[in-house]
């Protein structure tokens, strides 16, 4: 049985795209950028907001990257949860775990200020044992330095440890930390990614990762 559940954040707790698409193109109008179609982010994001914006205007130098992510913070402070919902079945699933003495976290690229706003938000009867966004002292996942943070706060044999995400980030990060991965197929890539990047598990529906969790 496995007594630490890792989630990722967006794609896998909360589908959050229209936000995110929402916040870069008004960073991308305020400077004259074409905006981008939200249907297009979901291959844009996963690897922190910088990572964002430099896909999403790929031509811009650093100052203007600079730029870019302050008016990104500026209106995504605001309105990052104007669209953003927990997917179906979630909260149940969390609070399933919960009941079941299963430890939850949480680890994202997104950055810390709206990672511990989002997740109490939406979640706040789940007493997660760990909220971690992106630390500038640290890389960005598929570095798996977050999950060792969050290991060094709640120590948990690595075999009784699940990390849960929607894209081969998630699934590498789990492969480098040496912990059983599970894709889930209602985030923003495709599941043919997660089979590329020898995602342990892939589920369709949240009630499936309780039976990983058990078994």
């Amino acid at each position: 049985m496995k007594r630490l559940v890792i989630f990722d954040l967006d794609g896998t707790l909360v589908n959050s795209i229209t936000d995110l698409g929402n916040a870069c193109n008004y960073a991308l109008r305020t400077l004259g950028y074409s905006e981008h179609a939200i249907s297009t982010y979901n291959f844009m994001v996963g690897n922190g907001v910088r990572k964002l914006i430099e896909r999403a205007e790929p031509d811009a130098n650093q100052e203007t990257v600079e730029k870019l992510l302050s008016l990104f913070r500026e209106y995504y402070d605001s309105h990052l949860t104007d669209k953003t919902v927990p997917y179906p079945g979630i909260p149940e699933l969390l609070r399933c775990l919960k009941d079941k003495g299963v430890a939850i976290a949480v680890a994202s690229n997104k950055y810390q200020a709206a990672v511990s706003k989002i997740v109490p938000h939406f979640f706040p009867d789940i007493p997660f044992v760990s909220i971690a966004g992106h630390n500038p002292s640290i890389p960005t996942k598929p570095d798996p330095s977050i999950v060792f943070s969050i290991l060094n706060q709640h120590p948990t044999p690595k075999n009784e440890v699940l990390y849960v995400g929607d894209s081969s980030v998630d699934i590498e990060t789990a492969r480098r930390a040496c912990i059983e991965s599970v894709g889930v197929s209602w985030g923003f890539r495709p599941i043919s990614e997660l089979r590329g990047a020898y995602a342990d598990n892939i589920v369709t529906s949240p009630e499936e990762i309780l039976d990983i969790v058990d078994r």
